[in-house]
Formats: structure tokens, sequence, C-alpha cells
């Protein structure tokens, strides 16, 4: 296979780099600012033309929305690992859809899909207790909270069928109401990402708690979801159906 990387030298664009050599596919490596055997991300539009079966992006959103243009232009399959999204930017990735596959994903880890089912199942079996949801990440992390955190509160929201209002810390005099949902965000040296759910009630507490000890298993998942998307025809897919 023969896959491009945006973002070849961030922090798990490098990752995904390693781990697609060493599945034996050819990478070409695009990048804002290279650094060694990086090609300028000005090269992409020629590189999604002649040269790549599949694109995989782990940048920002708003070099996002300009790569997955391009790839609907060429045809090429997407998979998007970018996170924090506007309204517009979701509406270009839709679009983008209707004329090439676009695998979108707040969270490559296979971990965090069983995450989200335990979750919802734990939600569902405890209606009535208070919910609060923290979570860790790099210092060098730009959105707040997470792309994976929204993922893990939409499913909250899901299982109780109804919007919990998301009260992000406490400060001062707030005491909790019902219908809230707590949300806590940390950055902080060079965590890679750990997402925990509190429920509590009835004397008792239950956490569930998703860790990744290396971004290599994000790359792992970026790998896999272009391996499969490449496959399918135009439309917006999940992660988790590629598991």
């Amino acid at each position: 296979m023969r896959v491009a990387v945006a973002g070849a030298t961030g922090r798990t664009g490098s990752e995904i780099v390693a781990e697609a050599r060493e599945r034996g596919h050819t990478v070409h490596a695009l990048s804002r600012e290279p650094v060694g055997e990086e090609r300028d991300i000005a090269h992409l539009p020629a590189v999604l033309r002649d040269e790549t079966d599949v694109l995989i992006d782990f940048t920002v959103p708003e070099a996002t929305v300009d790569h997955v243009q391009v790839a609907a232009e060429t045809g090429t399959p997407i998979v998007v690992g970018t996170t924090g999204f506007s309204e517009e930017g979701l509406d270009a990735l839709s679009d983008a859809a209707e004329s090439t596959p676009v695998l979108r994903a707040s969270n490559f880890a296979p971990g965090v899909q069983a995450l989200l089912r335990v979750v919802r199942a734990g939600v569902e079996a405890l209606p009535e207790y208070d919910i609060e949801m923290t979570e860790t990440h790099h210092n060098g992390k730009r959105d707040a909270p997470s792309g994976t955190a929204n993922t893990v509160l939409n499913e909250i929201d899901a299982a109780r069928e109804a919007a919990l209002e998301r009260v992000y810390g406490r400060e001062g005099e707030q005491p909790r109401e019902d219908g809230e949902v707590g949300v806590h965000v940390r950055r902080a040296g060079n965590v890679r990402g750990e997402h925990e759910v509190l429920l509590a009630g009835n004397d008792e507490v239950l956490t569930l708690t998703h860790r990744a000890e290396s971004r290599r298993v994000f790359a792992a998942g970026a790998v896999d979801a272009a391996e499969w998307v490449r496959e399918q025809d135009a439309g917006e897919y999940e992660f988790s159906e590629t598991l």
C-alpha cells in the first residue's frame, strides 16, 4: 500500500510513519516544516494524484479541511485523526465523503472503543448516579476537552437519553445540580492520554479508565484504518467499523 502521512513530524505522525514502514508499506511523509526526508505539504496534490493509495492526516483542523478537499478531488481515501473541528469543518469532511471514503476518529486505540461500550453499559445500569469525567494529556495538546473526551461524553448523553449539562471544572460556591456532568481537563508533561469516567451514588464509586502507554497504539490503529478504508466506497466511516 502507498500511504501519504500529513503531519509526519508530529508526535503521532512520526509514529504512524514508522508503523507503516514496519508493515512494508511505501510511505510519503509530508510536513509543513520538513526536517529531514519529509516533503513539504505543498506537494500534497501531486502526491495524492500520482503516488498514493490512502492519506492519513494528523494535523490541525484548518489544515485537515484543506487536505480533505484535495483528497476528494483526487479520489483518495483518507483517515483523519485530527480533533477540535468546528461545525463548518465537520461539514467539509461530510462534503468530501460524497467523493471518497473518509474515516474520522477521535482515538485509534482499540481499548477506547471498548471503554465507550463499557461506559454506556455502566451509565445505563446506574441511572441515578452522579457522573464526572477527567482527561489528561501532554502539555502541548491544543484542544480541551480532548476529542476522545467529547466522544465519551456523547456516549454518556446517549445512555441517559438526554444531553447532560457539561460543567467544566468547579470554582467558588458551585453545588452540584441534577442533570449535569463534571468535566475536568489536565495538561502536563508527556502524558499520552488518559480518560476516566467516575460514577458515584448509593455509597459506592465506579471508575472506568483507559490509559495509553505509548502513541504507537494510536499509530497502529490509524494504519489499520488506512488498510481497511482504501477498500471502501465513498462515504463516512468510524474506527469501530474496522475492528
